[in-house]
């Protein structure tokens, strides 16, 4: 059972690792800040470091690999918020949502919050 659960995550994180070059992608057409990097490779593991800037010094890093999944949030500097695992994951679509169609997210009630 355990080796089962260890293989489905280990393909979440290259679903999430795929998903996050194609945001980066997105985000960079639309004139954004954004990049994917990948790191790691093989038996080791593997991960990915996404990191966009939102505008008016606000930025996200979501960090992805066998051995977790975090979410850092940050404005001027600061960190906001952290989240890690499935939270982090559900913080990514919302923003992920917002910057793919903001009109429809507005109504939505997925608008970026401001954050202090």
């Amino acid at each position: 059972m355990f080796l089962r659960l260890a293989e489905q995550y280990r393909s979440v994180v290259e679903d999430l690792i795929l998903s996050l070059q194609a945001l980066a992608a997105s985000m960079q057409k639309q004139g954004l800040v954004a990049s994917c990097y990948l790191c790691g490779e093989g038996r080791d593991g593997h991960g990915a470091s996404f990191v966009a800037n939102l505008g008016d010094n606000h930025m996200v890093r979501l960090l992805v690999s066998d051995f977790g999944i975090s979410w850092v949030e940050s404005r001027n500097g600061q960190e906001l918020v952290k989240l890690e695992g499935a939270d982090a994951i559900q913080e990514l679509q919302r923003v992920a949502l917002v910057l793919q169609a903001p009109d429809e997210a507005a109504s939505l009630g997925a608008a970026l919050p401001a954050r202090p």
